[in-house]
């Protein structure tokens, strides 16, 4: 039984393991690969939040498996798609117009890379070490979220990007740009305290199972006819929700500041 949530890790890392693959072997020409790559991330999620469940249910849990675990996150939702959002958002930039412009994303499309790269790894040793993290804009208590952005949606964010346009790359240098700053509003999320919703207390056992199925088959129905729009509106409305709860939370604070400033006399 030990064996089985590993199994799961090893699928998330043939994943991870596959869509770098298919990032380095996309051309301008056949584009198709880099499409694969980001269903390659996207399927690799549902392995990822799988693995920890089953060990829990089979009481399984162990050091090694955490430790496996948060490796294969470094490679399949650290790696791989920063791999594919410098192959599918620099490299492929056509050469015509301000070539200068071009070598400068170019080269700053790297860094941006691994700046999203070095932000996941620290997001996954901040978790791996903190017992009990306190967000910037905490929740109601008992529930349960995470404090940063998790890394998986963070790849998912980019893997859905990419799948929204087919594995077409972009061809435009102030468009490359605009890559580049998502990218970066991606990496900060990761490593800042903003609250994010977990879904942990989500449990397959529930009462009404027959609605829970029906909601999964439409849910897996519309996934397959439209998942170029279903995928990239899930990943940006998580994307959005922890900073919607962040503003909200600033908001809450402001107004009880200003009802517990005392009254000053009106003076003539």
């Amino acid at each position: 039984m030990y064996v089985l949530p590993s199994l799961f890790t090893a699928g998330n890392i043939a994943a991870g393991f596959y869509a770098i693959t298919q990032s380095l072997q996309a051309t301008a020409a056949d584009h198709s690969y880099f499409n694969r790559a980001a269903l390659a991330i996207g399927f690799a999620i549902p392995f990822d939040a799988l693995d920890g469940r089953i060990a829990r249910m089979t009481n399984t849990e162990s050091d090694f498996g955490r430790e496996l675990d948060s490796l294969a996150d470094v490679v399949t939702f650290g790696v791989a798609p920063s791999v594919l959002a410098y192959t599918w958002g620099f490299r492929m930039l056509p050469l015509t117009g301000n070539l200068q412009w071009r070598q400068n994303a170019i080269d700053l499309g790297v860094f941006i890379a691994f700046l999203f790269l070095i932000c996941g790894a620290c997001r996954l040793a901040r978790f791996n070490v903190t017992v009990n993290p306190l967000p910037s804009n905490p929740g109601r208590p008992g529930r349960r979220y995470f404090v940063g952005m998790p890394i998986p949606a963070a790849a998912g964010v980019v893997a859905s990007v990419v799948h929204c346009f087919s594995g077409s790359p972009i061809d435009s240098v102030p468009i490359a740009f605009v890559w580049q700053g998502l990218l970066v509003f991606i990496g900060f999320l990761m490593v800042s305290r903003w609250r994010f919703w977990s879904g942990k207390e989500i449990t397959l056992g529930q009462q009404r199972p027959m609605r829970l199925f029906i909601l999964l088959t439409v849910f897996g129905i519309l996934l397959a006819r439209f998942s170029n729009y279903m995928l990239i509106a899930i990943s940006l409305a998580y994307m959005v929700s922890g900073m919607m709860a962040r503003l909200l939370y600033a908001a809450q604070g402001r107004r009880a500041q200003r009802s517990d400033v005392p009254l000053q006399p009106i003076s003539n």
